[in-house]
């Protein structure tokens, strides 16, 4: 089991990002709102990561989706 490493940071960021990441998600805090942000960036970089051995595989495939 790890720990996570919280660290105190002092940004200028654009308020009206924030506002949008706060109801996009659904929360009240900013920093929870900047939180998931970060943490669904890191989930996209992971699912890119999966996919790249795949680019390419469907190509010339004329099967009507989805594939059953």
């Amino acid at each position: 089991m790890h720990s996570i490493a919280m660290k105190y940071k002092h940004l200028k960021l654009d308020q009206k990002k924030i506002d949008f990441a706060k109801r996009y998600f659904g929360v009240k805090t900013e920093q929870e709102a900047i939180d998931r942000a970060l943490s669904l960036l890191m989930e996209e970089e992971q699912i890119v990561k999966a996919m790249k051995p795949l680019k390419g595989a469907l190509k010339d495939d004329n099967r009507k989706w989805p594939y059953l």
